[in-house]
């Protein structure tokens, strides 16, 4: 009897492909999209899908145990709650939501109905973020002091017209696009943070979201992540800096524009 998980993608860009493309044939049986041909297009490519631009449909199907949600920003926690109120369990990808609200709202419900939701937090299980953390494990770099990274990019010309510039469907600007990203790294080293300091800033691209951010986090113990995220960087960058007491670990580039990880 097959035992794997039947699941439903909702949202079939970019992301919605990138999913399909790492998981056994067959485990996508519903493709949802509000473009139907864009979800006839990505379930074509799972045998025994079902395509549909209903999200209701796709959430209520009893062939589907778990759903993967890869839409605009506003919409993440909506459709998440749906699922989890549905009893599916659920892989959203970051950010997850636009406000703290959703977040919570959506963490009861997934307690109260007894399903896994996940945040799609990807650089985790880069190879060179599962070394980094197995360094760290090994008490190699000795008490840790701080983390410090940077992570940008140069945006594109239109770039202020983009889905990601309007603050109803991103909630936001950098911060909540790579900066999300650079703080859960972050605080797989340093743990939880109980001091947040920093600012959010437009610099250069004409829109009313954010195009730099500056973050100063510090845990109950003191160490301290300094991050800073930009879509004016022009070269594309990731670096992320981990300093011990007796060892530093750099870890630089994500492959492609962003250069070799290693």
């Amino acid at each position: 009897m097959n035992t794997s998980p039947r699941i439903a993608i909702i949202g079939c860009g970019l992301i919605g492909q990138k999913r399909l493309n790492n998981l056994p044939p067959g485990a996508v049986t519903v493709a949802c999209d509000l473009n139907l041909d864009r979800a006839r297009k990505l379930a074509a490519q799972s045998p025994g899908c079902v395509a549909t631009d209903s999200v209701e449909q796709a959430v209520g199907s009893a062939n589907v145990d778990a759903v993967m949600i890869a839409t605009l920003n506003s919409s993440l926690a909506p459709i998440a709650l749906q699922a989890a109120e549905a009893g599916k369990h659920v892989l959203v990808e970051k950010p997850g939501a636009i406000s703290v609200a959703e977040l919570d709202q959506l963490a009861s419900v997934a307690q109260k109905r007894g399903v896994q939701v996940r945040v799609g937090y990807n650089h985790r299980y880069h190879p060179a973020c599962l070394k980094a953390l197995e360094i760290f494990q090994s008490g190699a770099l000795g008490p840790m002091m701080f983390v410090r990274g940077r992570y940008g990019q140069g945006g594109r010309i239109g770039y202020e017209k983009e889905w990601r510039a309007d603050p109803k469907l991103s909630g936001g600007g950098e911060l909540i696009d790579q900066g999300v990203h650079l703080i859960d790294l972050a605080g797989i080293f340093l743990g939880e943070f109980t001091t947040i300091e920093g600012h959010a800033a437009t610099y250069f691209w004409k829109m009313p979201v954010d195009d730099n951010a500056f973050l100063s986090l510090r845990n109950a113990v003191g160490n301290t992540a300094w991050l800073h995220v930009s879509c004016s960087e022009w070269k594309n960058l990731f670096s992320l800096e981990i300093y011990g007491r007796d060892a530093k670990l750099h870890w630089e580039g994500l492959g492609g524009s962003y250069g070799v990880e290693r």
